[in-house]
């Protein structure tokens, strides 16, 4: 349905790499400024800019509102032709299994994990792979084939897209190059096509690649993740490494009044704390399970923040391993056990983050080949290296909540997670204990997945 939006605001973003053996850049500049290296450059689509409504008051005072609808309609035509009818509900098997798989474990500390972006890494590392180790990537992506891979990938990345002044969901990736090698010219082109991926070519291991590859992670992600990307390194023995990132940024649909805050106790596991809680009471839908409760809070022409407590006595690490919760975040809105009634919701500002070792997650998911010299299989990117792998597989995320809205970053590199019935009329949804979010696209894909032990 067509609305009216004003300006949007909230940071999602991912990285990817996989350091076999790279570095580059014989500049220390941003990769995007360093044109020598550049191999392949992305291409985005354009979009026609949310109007301003203040440009359609007239003189008088007056709205020009059919000057405005005209040039909404545009917007939102241009918006409307990047999306796809493509089914992505295939995306939740991996989904429900990634999510406990590295949100479990997390024994008193915050978490976070971005969905999109692994998943958006994977399939851009299929690409790179063959025999059993694509298909054991293809497994967990739950696709047949590369042909159905990239069909789903083209529509996901359709689907989160967007820069047009209303909200910014920027997807980037980009491929990193030994200079002494050659790779394959077609594989490039299909991550430039499918996967608006830029390729960049250098030394390995040298300052210059390492500045380079982490001013592109900074800049693709607003600098949210400036100290994780300080640290990210490719060693001379690198021969390629893969980088993705989620740019996201929005507002609440309905902010909080500052006014309103009030400092009070969170029942953090290690101990009270003070914190300062957020404050509003309004009519929405009320959802629960046999284990926990949630709210969806709505962000302007996007998705929500579903904000879910787990009951008394239940951990939020316990609930991870519940299957209805899953069933939950699949079905969203159109999940059965909900009412409509006045929410008293006692949000605390937070700013979360985590940094976490993939590794053993994906092993365990079945992602074994990759990791193994003797049985990885990267023939489609360069064919004269035998003994490729990954070896390391890392992913740091963030994301902040405040009166405004949400901000979010991630990134992963691979160098080569039941309540009573509610109230008839009203509920207190005070979230002074640990609990989980859940920051959703507007199709309700899971993007930010986090557990908040401690607020602050």
């Amino acid at each position: 349905m067509k609305r009216r939006t004003r300006l949007l605001s909230a940071l999602l973003t991912g990285a990817l790499l996989l350091p076999l053996g790279l570095t580059s850049c014989t500049q220390s500049v941003q990769v995007q400024k360093c044109p020598d290296a550049a191999v392949r450059q992305a291409e985005y689509p354009e979009m026609a800019p949310y109007p301003d409504e203040s440009d359609f008051i007239r003189s008088d005072g007056s709205f020009d509102d059919e000057g405005f609808s005209k040039v909404y309609d545009a917007w939102y035509d241009s918006r409307q032709n990047l999306r796809s009818e493509t089914d992505l509900s295939g995306l939740y098997p991996f989904l429900n299994k990634s999510i406990p798989a590295f949100l479990s474990g997390a024994e008193g500390e915050n978490r976070v994990y971005s969905p999109l972006n692994v998943y958006m890494a994977l399939a851009m590392l299929s690409e790179l792979t063959d025999g059993e180790t694509r298909a054991q990537v293809l497994d967990l992506l739950g696709v047949k084939d590369l042909k159905a891979l990239r069909a789903q990938t083209s529509a996901l990345w359709n689907a989160n897209y967007c820069d047009d002044g209303a909200l910014t969901s920027i997807l980037a990736s980009s491929l990193w190059l030994n200079d002494t090698l050659d790779f394959v010219p077609k594989t490039l082109d299909i991550l430039a096509e499918t996967y608006h991926a830029s390729t960049y070519q250098g030394v390995m291991g040298s300052d210059a690649l390492n500045k380079a590859l982490q001013n592109w992670l900074n800049e693709q992600t607003g600098g949210l993740l400036k100290e994780q990307a300080g640290e990210i390194e490719l060693k001379d023995d690198t021969v390629l490494a893969l980088a993705t990132t989620l740019y996201y940024k929005a507002r609440w649909d309905w902010e909080f009044f500052d006014g309103n805050n009030k400092e009070e106790p969170f029942h953090a596991p290690n101990g009270d704390l003070t914190c300062e809680f957020m404050h509003q009471s309004g009519s929405s839908t009320y959802y629960w399970g046999e284990k926990f409760s949630a709210v969806p809070k709505a962000l302007i022409e996007s998705g929500s923040m579903w904000l879910i407590l787990p009951d008394e006595g239940v951990t939020p690490e316990a609930l991870l391993q519940e299957q209805e919760l899953y069933d939950f975040l699949s079905a969203g809105h159109e999940w059965s056990k909900s009412k409509f009634l006045v929410v008293n919701l006692g949000l605390p500002k937070f700013d979360v983050d985590s940094s976490l070792d993939l590794r053993e997650g994906l092993k365990s998911l079945g992602i074994q080949d990759a990791f193994d010299p003797d049985r990885s299989d990267f023939t489609p990117i360069v064919k004269d290296i035998e003994g490729l792998f990954l070896s390391q597989a890392k992913h740091a995320a963030r994301v902040t909540v405040d009166e405004e809205g949400c901000t979010a970053a991630a990134f992963t590199v691979m160098a080569a997670a039941g309540s009573a019935m509610p109230p008839d009329d009203e509920v207190d949804f005070q979230l002074d204990r640990p609990f989980l979010f859940v920051l959703t696209n507007r199709d309700g894909l899971p993007l930010f997945v986090g557990v908040v032990n401690t607020p602050v």
